[in-house]
């Protein structure tokens, strides 16, 4: 029998009482854990979480919560040799793959614990964080409105998607951390081993107060149910589940706070006046097929369409489609496999469902039936070529625009001029990022303010940041993570403006002898 996975919920760990959900190896097809939730107290777990875990964080400041959360990093970095262990077996990545997950998590931890000391510097020795400057009511200036932001005085639920069980842990419970919002993490059970080793980690670490950190794994009924008016639902996932979530009773009726990042069809664009041997259009190629290929294109950032001027449609196909035939594929065990697995039997199913679906809209570039596996029974193994698509039709191809494949599956789309190509780009209906690649610095920052209104990032790669951009799917703290429409209408980092979704916003109304005491 495979290990299970214990639930933290109420100060202590916790089985669940069903038989479980089994986790397997995308690649070799073996069980490797089982997680459960099932019998579970959630209405204590979440009164703990709240009464206990938020009392506790509330009463120490910023930067005694900064402090949590570096204390929290250190034992993260400790242990990262076995959480790369784990995301090879249970997500089937290959290292650089993992690292996206788990170094970015840490790294975006570490992040938040720095802005937090900085925040608790500029703050002097006040505790409250005060929003704006105080404003006269009337003729006499004694009497004036100053807002205040104070932590939320409920729990957070976050619910986390399978592709990212590390980062998207703490990408969202570093902010929340930090303003002194306990919170309770539902990994997606695919994955959920990564994100409990973590969380066992840190509370066996003693590091954060009881009740500031829970994690529940599998699929235990009623949790939404727990949640109450002042607590706050974070999601990641599809965007028919996120539609599902608005409609609970819990938000609906006790407005319950909620961000959302959802479905994107993301893309990048080659501005017009390059070349096939300018070097724009050579970072464009090698950000498409990195983003195509890293974590197998299972990641919420990866470009989906490709844009280009009509008379390079031909050369951008070629110059991608080469590239994608060097990928090697299969076991992430093997040093010479650049892109491991898909995370489950039922992601292969959907890639290859979607796949199918864009290929009547689309003609194949470059097919990833032909690469042949690296050590893995294509039986077995969850594991999926590169495909690049394209049509010369980009009004026509509705499909390419609307559908999201979520692996690694890119389509060529041409365009005649800048009008058309920013029209083009706005059909994914928001979108969480586009990037743009061209050597006009007004061009790209007219284009960059142009796709700003439908898209959370615009990601602007010239020549002279060739070296040092950070890469169109990397999520950074420093920069909003969200994006509206389709994309969900959420936002999450973005620096300390993260803050603002787990602090409350009050006017005191008062003397000058009370504001000074806020």
């Amino acid at each position: 029998m495979s290990e299970r996975l214990s639930n933290y919920l109420g100060g202590r760990w916790q089985a669940g009482s069903g038989a479980g959900n089994p986790l397997f190896d995308p690649v070799l097809g073996t069980e490797l854990a089982r997680v459960d939730a099932g019998g579970l107290d959630l209405a204590g777990g979440f009164a703990f979480a709240r009464e206990q875990g938020g009392a506790a964080l509330r009463a120490l400041g910023y930067r005694e919560r900064a402090g949590l959360l570096a204390a929290a990093a250190k034992v993260l970095q400790a242990n990262r040799g076995t959480y790369y262990e784990i995301a090879t077996a249970n997500s089937g990545t290959v290292a650089g793959d993992s690292a996206v997950d788990i170094d970015g998590g840490i790294f975006t931890l570490s992040t938040y614990a720095r802005m937090g000391e900085s925040l608790a510097e500029s703050m002097g020795g006040r505790r409250t964080l005060l929003d704006g400057e105080a404003a006269r009511l009337g003729k006499d200036p004694a009497f004036q409105s100053q807002h205040v932001l104070v932590p939320a005085r409920g729990v957070a639920l976050c619910i986390n998607a399978f592709n990212f069980p590390g980062w998207g842990l703490w990408e969202k419970a570093a902010p929340a951390l930090l303003s002194g919002v306990p919170v309770i993490v539902k990994p997606a059970t695919a994955t959920a081993w990564l994100t409990q080793r973590m969380v066992r980690d840190v509370v066996e670490a003693g590091v954060l107060p009881p009740g500031a950190l829970s994690v529940v794994c599998g699929s235990p009924a009623g949790l939404l149910d727990q949640l109450q008016p002042f607590d706050l639902l974070s999601f990641t996932g599809s965007a028919d589940t996120a539609a599902q979530l608005r409609a609970h009773a819990a938000v609906s009726r006790h407005s319950v706070r909620v961000n959302i990042e959802a479905d994107s069809v993301n893309s990048a664009l080659l501005l017009p006046g390059e070349a096939p041997d300018s070097e724009a259009f050579a970072l464009l190629v090698e950000e498409v097929v990195r983003e195509m290929t890293v974590k197998s294109g299972q990641k919420c950032t990866a470009i989906r369409r490709v844009f280009v001027p009509e008379a390079l449609y031909d050369a951008a196909a070629e110059a991608i489609g080469a590239r994608l035939a060097k990928v090697t594929v299969g076991n992430p065990r093997q040093a010479e496999v650049r892109m491991g697995a898909l995370v489950s039997r039922a992601q292969l199913e959907a890639v290859r469902s979607g796949l199918a679906r864009l290929r009547t809209a689309a003609s194949v570039l470059h097919d990833g039936a032909g690469h042949a596996l690296v050590d893995a029974d294509p039986a077995v193994a969850c594991c999926v070529g590169p495909t690049l698509l394209g049509t010369r039709d980009a009004d026509g191809a509705a499909l390419v625009h609307d559908t999201e494949v979520f692996g690694p599956v890119a389509t060529v789309l041409p365009y005649r001029d800048s009008a058309h190509a920013l029209a083009l780009a706005r059909r994914g209906q928001g979108s969480l990022v586009a990037s743009l690649y061209g050597s006009d610095a007004a061009a790209l920052g007219d284009a960059a303010l142009a796709l700003a209104d439908s898209h959370g990032r615009v990601h602007v790669v010239s020549p002279e940041v060739a070296q040092s951009h950070t890469g169109h799917g990397n999520v950074m703290p420093q920069s909003i993570h969200g994006g509206p429409g389709r994309a969900g209408g959420g936002e999450e980092l973005g620096g300390l403006r993260a803050l603002g979704f787990y602090h409350r916003r009050s006017a005191i109304q008062a003397g000058a002898a009370v504001r000074e005491r806020l």
